[in-house]
C-alpha cells in the first residue's frame, strides 16, 4: 500500500493581494504526475484545502479538477477539514464525490463509525484502515462547564480529543480483525502537536483552550498523517508521526525550509518507509535583510528580464528613521524583475532588547517580563499581527491567573 500524505493546501490565497492561482495549479499537476509515477493508491489531504471559508470559484475549479484527475488514475483521495475550510462548502459535494472514488471528512460525527474508511488499493483490495479526524472543534467533542478555570478547559480538551483517537482507534483493531487481513491502521490530524516549529502563516486554533497536542496521546497507529503545521517535521522525535508541511510558501519565513508532500509505504500492516518528495518552487520568492548598501549589492544580483519576477521581502537595517524609505527601496528595484510586497524596518529595540537579555539572568527577571522581552523581538506591524499579539497578552495573563489560583488554593470564579 502507498499513500501521499498531503496538507494545507490553502487554494484561493490572497498573498499580498497576489493570487496564487499559477502555483497551486502547477503544483496539483506536479502531485498527480509524482502519484502516477510511483503507483500510489490513495492522497489523504490533512485540512486546509481552502483558505478560507468562502474559497473563490478558481479554488473550487482546481479542487473539482484534481478529484476528477485522481478517479481517472485509479487514485483515492480523501479531503479532511482543517480550521480555515468551510464544513458546509465541503459536506456540499461530499456525496457526489463519493462516486468519484474521494472521501471528505469535514467535521467530527456523532458517529465515529463513519470516520473509520476502508482505502482500498489499486485494484480495488482493501490497502488499509483510515481513522480519519479531521481538525477537532471543541463543541465537537466537549461540553462547556460554567465555572472551570482556563487550565482545566485545556486540559478537558485535550482528554476528550485523544478519547475520540482513542475510540476510533478500537474500531479500527475491530474491523481489522473482523476483515482477517494484515492491514495498516492509519490515522489524520489537523491540529498543533507539543514542540513543533510553527510559521508566521500558521493561525493559532486553539486560543485559551488548548496549547499543543501531546505525541503520546496518540493511538498507536502505524502511521499519522498531520496538517496545520506548514513546515514538514517529525512529532516528538516518532518518525511515523508527521507533518507534511504545506505545498507552497504561504509566508516569507516559510522560504528557509523546502516544501514536500510525504510518500507513505506499507508492508502488509507494518510501516515499511516514509520518503519526502520535494516540491518544486512554482513562484521565485526572496527574503532580503540589511542596511541600503547591503540591500543595493543584493538587488544588484536580479536580472532586468526574467519569466516571472521575484516576490521580495524586504527587511532594513536602520539607526535612524527615513521618512523616504519607500521610496529608496523602489529606486533600488527599478529595472530589476523583482516585485516587492513586504518592506519592513528593523527597529533598534530589538537590537537593545537582545543586548540586555545578555546581562540578566531568569532569576531577576519575573515570568511577566520575560515574556514581554520575548515579544519585543517580534514584529507587530499591520492589523492582523497586532490582533494576535492581543490573543498572545490575554493567554499569558490568563495562563499566570491560574497558576495563581493554583499556588492559593482558591477555586476561580
Amino acid at each position: 500500500m502507498k499513500i501521499i500524505h498531503t496538507s494545507d493546501w490553502h487554494l484561493g490565497q490572497s498573498f499580498f493581494t497576489k493570487s496564487r492561482k499559477a502555483e497551486h495549479q502547477a503544483f496539483l499537476h506536479w502531485l498527480l504526475a509524482q502519484a502516477e509515477q510511483q503507483q500510489v493508491d490513495a492522497i489523504l489531504v490533512a485540512g486546509d484545502v481552502f483558505d478560507t471559508g468562502t474559497p473563490p470559484s478558481y479554488a473550487r475549479e482546481l479542487y473539482n479538477e484534481f478529484v476528477v484527475a485522481c478517479n481517472r488514475l485509479g487514485i483515492c483521495l480523501v479531503v479532511l477539514g482543517g480550521n480555515h475550510d468551510s464544513v458546509s462548502v465541503l459536506n456540499e459535494s461530499r456525496q457526489l464525490l463519493a462516486c468519484l472514488n474521494t472521501y471528505v471528512v469535514a467535521s467530527v460525527t456523532d458517529e465515529p463509525e463513519q470516520q473509520l474508511l476502508t482505502l482500498p488499493k489499486r485494484d480495488g483490495s482493501p490497502g488499509a484502515l483510515l481513522c480519519a479526524v479531521p481538525f477537532v472543534r471543541p463543541r465537537d467533542v466537549l461540553q462547556s462547564r460554567a465555572g472551570d478555570s482556563g487550565l482545566a478547559k485545556r486540559q478537558a480538551l485535550g482528554t476528550a480529543i485523544s478519547q475520540h483517537y482513542q475510540q476510533l482507534y478500537q474500531l479500527a483493531l475491530t474491523k481489522r480483525q473482523a476483515l482477517a487481513q494484515p492491514l495498516p491502521i492509519v490515522a489524520t490530524g489537523h491540529l498543533s502537536a507539543l514542540g513543533v516549529s510553527q510559521s508566521e502563516s500558521v493561525r493559532d486554533i486553539y486560543i485559551g483552550t488548548l496549547d499543543g497536542f501531546a505525541a503520546d496521546a496518540f493511538p498507536p497507529a502505524d502511521y499519522i498523517a498531520l496538517g496545520h503545521i506548514h513546515r514538514p517535521q517529525i512529532v516528538g522525535k516518532k518518525p511515523h508521526i508527521r507533518y507534511s508541511g504545506s505545498p507552497i510558501p504561504l509566508s516569507f519565513d516559510e522560504l528557509g525550509s523546502s516544501k514536500q508532500v510525504l510518500l507513505v509505504q506499507f508492508a502488509d500492516d507494518k510501516l515499511e518507509e516514509v520518503t519526502p518528495l520535494e516540491v518544486p518552487r512554482f513562484q521565485p520568492m526572496a527574503l532580503l535583510k540589511g542596511n541600503l548598501s547591503e540591500l543595493e549589492q543584493q538587488l544588484s544580483q536580479y536580472p532586468e528580464q526574467a519569466d516571472q519576477p521575484t516576490w521580495l521581502s524586504i527587511e532594513v537595517t536602520l539607526d535612524d528613521y527615513l521618512p523616504n524609505l519607500q521610496q529608496r527601496i523602489q529606486a533600488l528595484c527599478d529595472g530589476k524583475a523583482v516585485d516587492v510586497l513586504q518592506l519592513r524596518r528593523a527597529r533598534s529595540k530589538q537590537r537593545q532588547s537582545l543586548s540586555q537579555q545578555q546581562q540578566e539572568t531568569l532569576t531577576e527577571l519575573t515570568p511577566q517580563q520575560v515574556f514581554e522581552r520575548r515579544l519585543a523581538l517580534e514584529h507587530f506591524d499591520d492589523e492582523n499581527t497586532c490582533a494576535r499579539k492581543t490573543r498572545l497578552e490575554q493567554l499569558f495573563t490568563q495562563i499566570l491567573d491560574d497558576l495563581a489560583q493554583g499556588d492559593s488554593g482558591e477555586s476561580p470564579a
